[in-house]
């Protein structure tokens, strides 16, 4: 048997499949369940900055004004429980985490001002978590605002992390930065462990009855992977940082083509909300008769060999490729052009 060590944010990780931000971590036997099926770590749901300032100006709101207007209502009111915010909820998950399982847990935070990605950082670090997963998602709509300043918002929130907390930090990332490597390259200047690559922005659609916009749930496909198989190789052939993959990974061939090309691990999420954690264990079963069936002796041996630096044709990578591809379509049988 192949040895299916990987390593990723300085952690040790028995195999490079890690079970992504999903509703599964809510759940302690879920997650037991994940690490069960051979998942070498877990990183938790999201804690949302706007949830938790929603949440605070709500029960300040019921607490405090309740009784306005009406100067003997408050003798009425009765005693209030202890308040448990999302916040409170989400740490006390953590820990249960950290107790329950072997495995490391990455938190993951979701922010919108300076004092959140510090204050809540801080937060989950003192909690226990072995790592933090920050998703700036973030949709640029303001026409004043330039590629720069898109990226500084980013570089911000690294710097500011950088002071804040002493665990290691992954920053997700879009598909959509005009420079990846450019932009990367900064991201690690400024204290980034990892970059995870990429964020599935949620298109809304519009219903044509009501003419509502309405936000909708689609789960990965697995040609999506292969946008992120080809950064990974790309970053890896540049840069010395951590790379993480995640949207599309539903077979063991796309998890190969992931470690072949450099990346450190493989998030997933939809295949294990569509065929649940048993998923993982087929997927390391695979991984493994593959490494086998070519004298592989471990994971390592073989992650980064097709990079961008190391790939016998690089430009398979880049631009020339495009045009092969255009070039290599038939029209389907009995289509005339």
């Amino acid at each position: 048997m192949a040895d299916l060590s990987s390593r990723y944010l300085g952690l040790a990780l028995k195999n490079p499949l890690v079970a992504s931000a999903s509703p599964l971590s809510r759940d302690l036997d879920s997650a037991r369940r994940l690490e069960d099926a051979g998942a070498a770590a877990l990183v938790m749901y999201s804690l949302f900055e706007e949830d938790l300032l929603a949440e605070e100006r709500q029960f300040e709101r019921f607490m405090h004004h309740q009784a306005l207007g009406h100067g003997e209502a408050s003798s009425f009111l009765p005693p209030q429980p202890e308040f448990q915010s999302s916040l409170d909820q989400y740490l006390e998950q953590l820990q249960s985490l950290k107790a329950r399982l072997d495995i490391p847990v990455i938190a993951s935070l979701n922010g919108v001002s300076e004092e959140g990605w510090t204050g809540y950082g801080r937060d989950l670090q003192d909690a226990g978590a072995d790592a933090l997963e920050v998703n700036v998602y973030y949709v640029a709509a303001d026409p004043e605002e330039s590629a720069a300043d898109v990226e500084r918002r980013y570089l911000d929130v690294m710097a500011h992390l950088e002071e804040a907390v002493s665990i290691p930090v992954a920053v997700k990332l879009s598909p959509q930065f005009s420079s990846p490597l450019h932009f990367t390259r900064h991201l690690y200047l400024a204290g980034a462990d990892a970059v995870v690559i990429f964020n599935r922005f949620y298109q809304s659609d519009i219903d044509l009855e009501t003419l509502a916009v309405e936000p909708q749930l689609k789960l990965s496909d697995p040609y999506e992977a292969l946008l992120r198989v080809r950064w990974a190789a790309i970053l890896r052939g540049a840069l010395e940082i951590d790379i993480a993959v995640t949207g599309g990974f539903h077979k063991t061939e796309d998890v190969i083509k992931a470690l072949l090309v450099g990346g450190n691990a493989v998030q997933l999420c939809s295949v294990l909300l569509q065929q649940g954690p048993e998923a993982i264990q087929r997927m390391l079963t695979g991984l493994d008769r593959w490494l086998d069936e070519r004298e592989y002796e471990s994971v390592g041996q073989m992650q980064g060999s097709l990079s961008h630096r190391n790939a016998a044709d690089p430009a398979a990578f880049e631009r020339e490729s495009y045009r092969a591809v255009l070039d290599s379509f038939t029209p389907p049988a009995g289509v005339r052009y």
